[in-house]
């Protein structure tokens, strides 16, 4: 019954990686890219195994994208000079008082020196959504196919540019009411990011109420399907499984855990049981399907066979194993060599054998106290955690924990790092970064 992941789409997704971070997570929202001969060690302020740092404007949490020699940014430019954002491990969830005009842009850099080559106000205007005060309007990571350039900026629409910055089409997507499941009138906006599955842009949208997935036509914004949801607001983002038997786009979701035909928009199966928020993107690994979230009391985290059919919740011919209180909140988990790899928003780094769901270690990374946000990704043996306070932290791959560094940024950190053609590449609140082992003098300080 166990369906394995296929070798060829391990090989390109690691041949892909070495190049190519086309959207959240990047290959397959793996997180991983092998033989990129990255640094466990930097300095920020000697510009030590930094290859180059670019100022950018306004706050956002999304990450950045690579397509060749080409990175792709989104931002939001707040009129209020002294906009920010509250990080830290609190309860609190008020919407920011930033309601001020906004630009939404688009911004392309070159991969190799860091400068700007071109930017693009996608839309202008007073927000038509609140955000959380530890959000920003721009949570969405951007996804690209090497053709086309996807913005998604929740209820200020969806945006596709070409690699050049000249925009192809727009879609209004109506307002997307995202907040608390219990507490309607608060707001905390849209973090889904949209991904790119053959010549269809996938968006999931669950809100308030009228929740979906929608898919459109890549070249001209038409809607090829749209299928609803009888879904809480959430803000994970889709991910698409490439079977041997058959693909599968999975959503995850506070109502159930879904798999879809990525052709058609069907819901093939569903899995009850998860929390009453949803943050985290599904990964993939060996034939499993990894879905997880943090919300107490749930907070699960399940590994589901591929190839299910209709209404699996309790069904372990479908479900090899699940845990409970053991999910994460915000971050993704990270599936590598034969490991599940999880971050609690507080610090706390469990491993787990994949196959079977046995704790390998659980230990508490030494941060400052802000807690985590970004996903973990990993390359060459190595696992890179982001945290709020702007530290790096760099971990040993494999069954037994080991520590090899700590990597002061010197600014909050919130985007999960991307990787691509031996960089790193990390944004925190003003600046991207490009971390490489080539650069143990910086080549190049882009303003």
């Amino acid at each position: 019954m166990t369906v394995r992941f296929p070798a060829l789409l391990l090989a390109l997704i690691s041949a892909a990686s070495a190049q190519n971070w086309p959207s959240f997570r990047g290959p397959a929202a793996s997180g991983v890219a092998d033989h990129q001969n990255l640094p466990v060690k930097w300095d920020t302020a000697r510009g030590t195994g930094i290859q180059w740092a670019t100022a950018l404007p306004g706050l956002a949490h999304s990450s950045p994208i690579v397509w060749g020699d080409r990175i792709f940014v989104t931002t939001a430019v707040s009129s209020r000079p002294d906009a920010s954002f509250k990080r830290g491990l609190y309860g609190e969830g008020d919407a920011s008082d930033d309601v001020s005009p906004q630009q939404w842009k688009v911004i392309c850099l070159d991969r190799q020196s860091g400068k700007i080559l071109w930017e693009r106000t996608a839309y202008e205007g007073v927000p038509k959504e609140k955000r959380h005060m530890k959000a920003t309007y721009a949570n969405s990571t951007p996804a690209t196919d090497g053709k086309v350039v996807i913005a998604f900026f929740g209820s200020q629409g969806l945006y596709a540019y070409d690699l050049a910055g000249t925009l192809l089409w727009k879609r209004d997507l109506g307002k997307l009411n995202v907040g608390a499941y219990d507490l309607p009138e608060y707001e905390w906006g849209t973090a889904s990011s949209p991904i790119l599955y053959e010549d269809k842009v996938i968006v999931q949208c669950d809100q308030q109420k009228g929740s979906f997935l929608e898919a459109f036509d890549s070249q001209t914004g038409r809607t090829v399907w749209k299928t609803e949801r009888d879904e809480l607001p959430s803000w994970g983002t889709p991910a698409v499984y490439r079977g041997t038997a058959r693909t599968e786009l999975v959503t995850n979701g506070s109502n159930f855990v879904r798999g879809y035909d990525p052709a058609t928009g069907k819901e093939l199966w569903r899995l009850g049981g998860s929390s009453k928020i949803t943050a985290p993107t599904p990964v993939f690994g060996d034939g499993l399907l990894v879905v997880a979230s943090g919300r107490r009391p749930e907070a699960p985290i399940f590994a589901i066979r591929a190839g299910a059919s209709g209404d699996i919740t309790g069904d372990t011919r479908w479900v090899a194993w699940q845990k409970q209180q053991r999910g994460p909140y915000m971050p993704t988990p990270l599936i590598y060599g034969g490991y599940l790899y999880v971050l609690g928003n507080a610090g706390v780094f469990d491993c787990y054998s994949l196959a079977t769901g046995a704790e390998i270690y659980r230990e508490r990374i030494p941060h400052q106290g802000s807690g985590f946000s970004g996903s973990p990704v990993a390359s060459d043996g190595k696992i890179y955690l982001p945290s709020e306070d702007g530290d790096v932290f760099v971990v040993k791959a494999g069954p037994h924990f080991e520590l090899l560094q700590k990597n002061e940024m010197g600014e909050p950190l919130m985007a999960s790092p991307a990787i691509s053609g031996g960089m790193l590449l990390v944004r925190t609140q003003h600046r991207l970064w490009a971390i490489g082992a080539k650069g143990t003098q910086p080549t190049a300080f882009a303003r």
